[in-house]
C-alpha cells in the first residue's frame, strides 16, 4: 500500500490532536500539522522512514523550505509544495487575516 501525508505549517496547531488519517483501496492518507519548520523538518524523516513516498506541503513552506525538506530525504520523497496564482495574492491575504483575528 502506498503512503501519502499532506503537512500543515501553522502556530495554532496543536500536532498530536490535529491531524488525521483514512485509506483508499490504492493509499494511505495522512494529514499531520507542525507549529514550525524545525518540526517540519522532524516529521518529514519519520515518515521517510516509515516509508511514505509522497508529501504535500502548504503554502506556507515556498519553494526554498520545500527544496530543504526534499534534501533531507536525498529526493527520495515527492514532495511539492502548493502555490496559488498571483493574481489570488490579495484574496489569500484577505482570508487568512480574517482567519487568524477570529
Amino acid at each position: 500500500m502506498k503512503k501519502f501525508a499532506y503537512i500543515l505549517m501553522d502556530t495554532d496547531t496543536e500536532p498530536t490532536i490535529h491531524t488525521a488519517e483514512f485509506s483508499t483501496i490504492f493509499v494511505d492518507i495522512s494529514i499531520y500539522t507542525v507549529r514550525n519548520f524545525h518540526e517540519a523538518k522532524e516529521k518529514v524523516i519519520n515518515l521517510w522512514q516509515e516509508g511514505y513516498g509522497a508529501i504535500e506541503l502548504c503554502g506556507a513552506f515556498g519553494r526554498n523550505l520545500a527544496l530543504e525538506l526534499i534534501s533531507l530525504t536525498n529526493n527520495e520523497v515527492a514532495i511539492g509544495y502548493v502555490v496559488n496564482e498571483p493574481e489570488q495574492n490579495d484574496v489569500h491575504e484577505i482570508f487568512w487575516k480574517v482567519i487568524k483575528r477570529s
